[in-house]
């Protein structure tokens, strides 16, 4: 990790994305590119902001303001060229829960504190520290979101009648297990005909143009428009669950209205009520934003790090984290909710051709101008069709087939974790999983090191030394980091010396680093062969592993403790100790 410069903030804050893209160069025919690309994954964004915000507990404009925001704002500070931000379906398993205990209100009052500590991580330069979460601990914890975010699909894709749904997984499962008698065959059947229309429609060449989700909300809607108007059988659609106030007026579905600004404490709480931001607001609410932020971060920088691959650019992780910060920062302020990169609409983004960022600010163009002319046709999509996205949404995001691989390649101690992680993100929370996954990773880690790590002895020959080393010395040859895991085997191999031994020599040549419990370590074990009257020399050390030891106090002493460059001087050494002392 780099160290904090102020020197280098204006060059890590300010546009990077942007800036990089114009000085590789910019063309009338790449301008062509980002507009349609623009346009195409806006279109995209539409239906999946909707939806996202329905699972998250809130009216859906709430999405599309997050969509026209936080993209756009994402897109101008980020550091990926082609990053689409919006809300997504992985924070849906933590935002469900805040929106049920802290209403709107708290929900976008955590998005904003989240927007600070991604700020906080990115000016820290924790954007490659983020990088190294262990693979089986991301696609545990995925999976587990994935199969959550299905079960919440159930009611609306069934159209079961449901009051409630409980925190808990296994009471959601036994709920709606109980509730199946209510399911409303005609909306069951409208979901098979969306869910059957963007599988379909997906595998057809026509995808890039017509995106999938769009063509399957358009059948999906003019059927249950048809099922409502013309043959009067009751359909759940968005205007028939949600409505809004307009100068004391309520209307049904979504206003046809920009997103003002307002503070996101003054939005309805749990209770109903605006509140006044105070110390134990913050309080309560930090928990969440740190579960929202760190989530944020994992998402977005995975997803830059896919476009890359895809795109065969590179992201700035520090710049993407204060973009992704300034984006969840702001948004609150415009009613929106947490964002990140969003996978999918990335990935339509560089199939449909879009390289920079403004196809990420013509993206979020698209859906205000949706918001702002199509909203009395967005307000009559039937719930059931939202959740069949959404149920596909969940399918693509597990990636079964990758965890199929891993359960089956993988080393013992990953597929552990990655079954750990599905199982807490299941029957727990997010939070829990990843922070439990996150220390079971680095406990086995720990281990497979400390299985690597090594320590020779030789009394009597050594490479180094063409005749036997007298029955005196003894070397000690260290192999790998000495370090808080294996700095006690290691050290605890020095009881095993004989009464005989005068020197002893330490092979330090293999140690690339120590940290202080290895220098404890190591100290205590020269002070006990001091105490005996041997004398240490310590061979061949990097410099970075010298200048440590001298700095921890471990200075030259004639007779007691040397330095070699190499192990035949320390031999030479030792032999003048032993020739010494008689």
């Amino acid at each position: 990790m780099k160290p904090f410069d102020l020197r280098c903030l204006s060059e890590l804050c300010f546009a990077f994305a942007v800036r990089d893209g114009i000085r590789s160069g910019y063309s009338l025919h790449q301008l062509y590119a980002d507009l349609l690309a623009g346009l195409t994954v806006g279109i995209v964004a539409i239906p999946l902001s909707m939806a996202l915000a329905i699972a998250s507990g809130i009216a859906p404009q709430y999405g599309l303001y997050t969509a026209i925001v936080g993209g756009a704002l994402a897109g101008i500070f980020g550091g990926s060229r082609v990053n689409i931000t919006g809300p997504t379906a992985a924070f849906v398993v933590i935002l469900l829960p805040i929106t049920e205990r802290y209403g709107l209100g708290g929900l976008a009052t955590a998005t904003m504190l989240s927007g600070l500590i991604l700020i906080a991580f990115g000016i820290s330069r924790f954007g490659q520290i983020i990088q190294l979460i262990p693979h089986p601990v991301t696609t545990g914890f995925t999976a587990g979101i994935a199969v959550v975010i299905a079960t919440l699909q159930v009611k609306d894709f069934l159209g079961l009648s449901i009051t409630g749904i409980p925190n808990h997984y296994h009471e959601r499962v036994i709920l709606l297990v109980q509730a199946l008698p209510t399911a409303h065959v005609v909306e069951f059947g409208l979901g098979i005909l969306t869910l059957v229309t963007l599988l379909i429609w997906q595998r057809t060449p026509w995808n890039i143009r017509v995106p999938a989700p769009l063509m399957a909300l358009v059948i999906g809607g003019s059927t249950g428009w048809f099922l409502q108007h013309q043959l009067d059988i009751p359909v759940e659609t968005i205007a028939s669950r949600f409505s809004y106030l307009v100068a004391g007026q309520t209307y049904a579905g979504i206003p046809a209205l920009p997103p003002v600004f307002t503070l996101p404490w003054n939005l309805p709480w749990a209770d109903g009520q605006p509140k006044t931001i105070s110390l134990q607001i913050i309080q309560a609410l930090i928990g969440p934003a740190f579960a929202i932020a760190v989530l944020g971060a994992i998402e977005s920088l995975l997803c830059a790090s896919i476009a890359d691959s895809m795109t065969r650019q590179r992201h700035n992780p520090d710049a993407e984290l204060i973009g992704q910060g300034i984006a969840n920062l702001v948004a609150p302020y415009f009613g929106g909710f947490a964002a990140t990169g969003a996978l999918a609409r990335t990935a339509t983004n560089i199939r449909a051709g879009g390289r920079t960022p403004l196809a990420a600010i013509v993206h979020s163009i698209v859906v205000l101008i949706a918001m702002l002319v199509f909203a009395p046709l967005l307000s009559q999509l039937p719930m059931t069709s939202l959740a069949a996205v959404l149920l596909v949404v969940a399918w693509n995001m597990a990636d079964f087939s990758h965890v199929q691989r891993i359960l089956l390649v993988a080393p013992s101690s990953d597929r552990i974790v990655l079954l750990v992680c599905f199982a807490l993100t299941v029957l727990f929370d997010m939070q829990i999983a990843v922070g439990f996954g996150v220390i079971l990773a680095g406990l086995l880690f720990i281990r497979r090191v400390i299985k690597l790590f090594e320590v020779r002895i030789f009394s009597e020959h050594h490479h180094a030394f063409s005749e036997p080393l007298p029955s005196e010395i003894i070397l000690y040859d260290i192999e790998g980091p000495l370090f808080f895991g294996v700095a006690e085997k290691a050290m605890h191999t020095m009881a095993s010396i004989h009464s005989k031994v005068r020197v002893v020599i330490f092979d330090l040549e293999d140690v690339p680093s120590i940290d202080i419990t290895g220098l404890v370590a190591l100290e205590s074990t020269l002070r006990w062969l001091w105490e005996m009257k041997v004398c240490v020399i310590l061979a061949a050390a990097e410099q970075p592993v010298r200048e440590l030891l001298k700095r921890g106090g471990l200075k030259k002493t004639d007779g007691v403790l040397l330095y070699a460059a190499d192990v035949s001087t320390a031999i030479q050494q030792a032999q003048t100790c032993l020739l010494a002392g008689k």
